[in-house]
């Protein structure tokens, strides 16, 4: 018998990309979740398959041999979690062979934190079935760090709100703190089906802050701003200025050149649709976008999106994170 554990992807409300530079930023857990489902094998190998990306290899001393799907997507998918596996079976002291099934209903690539969601189940699927105690701050770590080896200088966002779900206040130098969030957040997330690079849309941020800093750094500071009020209207159960603080937060991230032709008629069709906000949510240039929405606009919106030309979902706020499914 396997072990199967779960974890939750994500979307940034609030203060993606200037995070990078300091600012907070809002990261909400969403009801998507990664499975992983892991055995034990008799060999020393290590086998992964992703079922819905249609994807396998096996590992054999440290050389990944492709058995199903394209080798670059597979080696990209697989190497992160390959990471994971080994930082926990060095804590066990022993390489041991595994099968690693991965199914997971987070849509890659798209700014949902699909990669993350991988690590911390397979990191607690992993420690569950060797006997590696493993805290959620050791399942942080382990996600970290693979998630280093897919976005070179993640900010953490991912890793953490994958491990502990709910709501997350993050800032780079004081780390994470966990929002009290009461209210149902009702969100439909747009996907523009376009795969984007996280770290060329960053690099792009830089380049351009480097080009303008003085402009470029008023508009961080009016981000931060957006971030701190959103806090607020959080307490408060206040879904319209929600709604008005995503709307200003997307105007900054247009402006400092992340948006694109296709989250643009997302976006404008959900605001037409009567979404009370709506906004890209993570890095940009294509993924995904969020609208906020009253319950009885949901259907209305949701229409508008698909006429649009994205794929939308409902999503919800999730307050668990990595969890053992069964043993």
């Amino acid at each position: 018998m396997g072990v199967v554990a779960s974890a939750p992807a994500k979307v940034i409300l609030f203060g993606e990309h200037f995070v990078v530079y300091g600012e907070p930023a809002i990261v909400l857990a969403i009801d998507k979740r990664a499975y992983a489902n892991v055995e034990s094998r008799k060999d020393k190998r290590l086998y992964m398959r992703s079922a819905n990306l249609n994807l396998s290899g096996c590992f054999e001393n440290g050389i990944l041999r492709i058995e199903q799907g394209d080798a670059k997507e597979a080696k990209s998918r697989f190497e992160p979690v390959k990471l994971a596996v080994d930082k926990i079976l060095e804590k066990y002291g022993e390489r041991v062979g595994l099968n690693i099934e991965i199914n997971s209903t987070v849509p890659v690539a798209a700014g949902l934190g699909s990669s993350a969601a991988v690590a911390a189940a397979v990191a607690a699927a992993v420690g569950e079935l060797v006997g590696v105690k493993m805290t959620k701050e050791d399942i942080l770590r382990v996600s970290f760090e693979a998630e280093k080896t897919v976005h070179g200088t993640p900010s953490g966002i991912d890793p953490a709100i994958a491990t502990f779900g709910g709501a997350l206040l993050f800032q780079t130098d004081t780390g994470f703190k966990p929002l009290e969030v009461s209210m149902d957040i009702p969100l439909i997330i747009g996907n523009t089906g376009v795969e984007r690079s996280t770290r060329l849309q960053v690099e792009k941020v830089r380049n351009l802050r480097e080009k303008h800093s003085q402009i470029v750094d008023h508009i961080m500071w009016a981000a931060r701003e957006v971030v701190l009020r959103a806090v607020d209207a959080l307490k408060e159960n206040d879904l319209e200025t929600l709604g008005e603080l995503m709307n200003i937060n997307h105007a900054l991230l247009y402006g400092v050149g992340v948006s694109d032709e296709s989250l643009e008629w997302l976006i404008n069709a959900a605001r037409k649709a009567g979404a009370l906000g709506a906004k890209l949510t993570g890095a940009g240039g294509g993924g995904c976008m969020i609208a906020l929405s009253k319950n009885e606009k949901l259907e209305d919106i949701l229409e508008a999106i698909q006429r649009a030309g994205g794929r939308p979902f409902v999503a919800r706020k999730t307050d668990e994170g990595v969890r053992i499914e069964q043993n």
